[in-house]
């Protein structure tokens, strides 16, 4: 099954393979054609399934045909529990939005900043990514209108009910117009989220995949202790030392993303990075470079590096952990993959150590954790300045 076959344009499937995606998760067979035709979706999927990218694409595709908005009218709207989703998923956005035919702006706006920079930037967008709490100061401030929302997405709706926002989400939900296509995801379908579905969805289909179970037996997995000063010189020895090729190395955020490539880059690795804000040529380049052997480490965030398909890619390196257990586990399983061992290295601050103990249980594998306090690193491999005559990931 092909993204064309889904029913998505030639602009949009090219857009996907581009990216990384060479074909599509089951539960974007799924929901793909069944969000195309307009029908309302209630998706069970877990973190890592592809469910972002099952409602970014036809969303997008079908503002192709829509007439821009109002002003601050915005015209589709994705709910979700955190600023870290909120980030990821607009990113996603991003991802897929570049050499459209009709250029569409999305804006991703979370509490915890100031709102004036959000209020400002509301102008002329059409698709929002938000926080229940942050949506609710916008609207009292008359930033923005919800009178013309075509399309609701409740990303990760179980965490919103499990974090308390079912006041705030009641209070959006009367705000929205009667007629529009609502799309619902939670990775578990409990009481809660039975209530909502029968409140919000109209004869909606019913989309369920099972947990991803990846094959860990393959796979060693190694956990360095490190503060967090010292894990871009461990990064470099443990390279340095062992020789390591086609390195991919992941991060939490796109800002730690660049600042870990430079660092590699000011002592002579040829490393570039795999994140949202780089343009479509630049990610495609760092694919085609990694794949190739060109470069020795990738740094990827997460829902950038979807569909990275390495054969025979030997290391995984958690530079930063995930925030759940089930994205450490995708992370892991892009090695030891076709009966091939493969290697997980995971650096562990004094801060994620009872993290690092959930994962391990949820995983169910023990991991051993091997303290570097005491092991000089920047002795062993000392900081060199060079300039680096290798292509720029810009």
């Amino acid at each position: 099954m092909t993204f064309s076959e889904l029913g998505l344009s030639n602009p949009f499937a090219a857009s996907a393979k581009k990216n990384g995606y060479e074909l599509p998760f089951p539960i974007q067979i799924a929901a793909i054609p069944a969000i195309l035709l307009g029908k309302d979706i209630l998706g069970i999927a877990q973190t890592g399934s592809g469910k972002t990218a099952s409602f970014v694409l036809p969303i997008l595709q079908q503002f192709q045909q829509k007439k821009p908005a109002k002003n601050r009218h915005i015209k589709a709207l994705v709910l979700v529990p955190t600023r870290e989703l909120a980030v990821q998923v607009g990113e996603v956005f991003q991802l897929f939005s570049h050499d459209l035919p009709r250029a569409i702006k999305t804006l991703t706006v979370f509490g915890g900043v100031s709102i004036n920079p959000q209020m400002m930037q509301m102008q002329g967008v059409e698709i929002l990514i938000a926080t229940p709490g942050r949506l609710l100061d916008l609207i009292e401030n008359n930033a923005m209108s919800l009178s013309e929302i075509d399309t609701l997405v409740l990303d990760e709706a179980d965490k919103m009910l499990n974090m308390g926002f079912k006041d705030e989400m009641n209070r959006i939900f009367a705000l929205l117009p009667a007629k529009r296509q609502n799309l619902l995801f939670s990775a578990t379908l409990g009481k809660d989220i039975k209530d909502i579905t029968e409140m919000l969805l109209h004869d909606p289909i019913m989309i369920e995949i099972a947990a991803e179970s990846e094959n860990l037996d393959l796979i060693t997995q190694e956990a360095y202790g490190v503060s967090e000063e010292r894990k871009g010189p461990l990064l470099r020895y443990l390279i340095k030392d062992r020789n390591l090729k086609q390195v991919l190395v992941f991060t939490s955020s796109i800002h730690k993303a660049d600042s870990v490539v430079n660092k590699l880059k000011a002592n002579g690795f040829k490393a570039l990075t795999l994140h949202g804000q780089k343009s479509q040529g630049a990610r495609t380049d760092a694919l085609r470079y990694f794949k190739s052997g060109e470069i020795d480490v990738l740094v990827a965030t997460d829902l950038a590096s979807r569909g990275i398909d390495v054969p025979s890619l030997r290391v995984v390196i958690n530079y930063e952990l995930p925030r759940s257990p089930k994205d450490f586990i995708h992370r892991i399983g892009r090695t030891g993959r076709a009966g091939e061992a493969g290697e997980a290295i995971s650096f562990v601050t004094p801060d994620d150590e009872h993290h690092f103990k959930v994962i391990q249980k949820k995983m169910g594998k023990h991991v051993a954790l091997t303290e570097t306090a005491n092991l000089d690193l920047l002795h062993a491999f000392p900081t060199v300045p060079v300039k680096s005559k290798f292509i720029r990931n810009s």
